[in-house]
């Protein structure tokens, strides 16, 4: 049953706060799902997810197109999808911070000059019960 991001529990919360990779799926301009890994924040008092990529990615370039997306967090029985509308940002104060919450998460990103973030504003969660 979906859910929304106020009625996440606060294991979910814990399994979103754990270092994870996901994957992320957007559409392909002929409808066929384009699946990929990632790193990915999520910042609990908005319900955004960042992610962090190439401004030519594929990713990007469908989230540009479709503006919505997909990201799934699964850890042995314990998974999340993290469904919502996705927009894509090269503003550098908005990359900025997506760099800054990967650090935090991950490790520094490699530089990139092309770097965009995509945000995902949340409005659909699945998950484990």
């Amino acid at each position: 049953m979906a859910r929304s991001v106020v009625e996440l529990t606060e294991a979910d919360r814990a399994l979103l706060a754990e270092r994870h990779l996901a994957t992320f799926t957007t559409l392909r301009a002929d409808g066929s799902p384009h699946v990929v890994p990632v790193g990915f924040s999520f910042d609990d008092e908005t319900g955004l997810v960042r992610i962090i990529c190439s401004g030519d990615s594929q990713k990007a370039v469908n989230s540009s197109r479709n503006g919505r997306g997909v990201v799934c967090l699964v850890d042995g029985a314990r998974w999340l999808a993290l469904e919502g509308s996705s927009v894509v940002s090269d503003e550098p104060h908005r990359v900025a911070e997506a760099e800054r919450l990967h650090t935090l998460r991950y490790r520094p990103p490699p530089v990139n000059p092309k770097r965009v973030v995509i945000e995902l504003t949340v409005d659909r969660v699945l998950g484990s019960a």
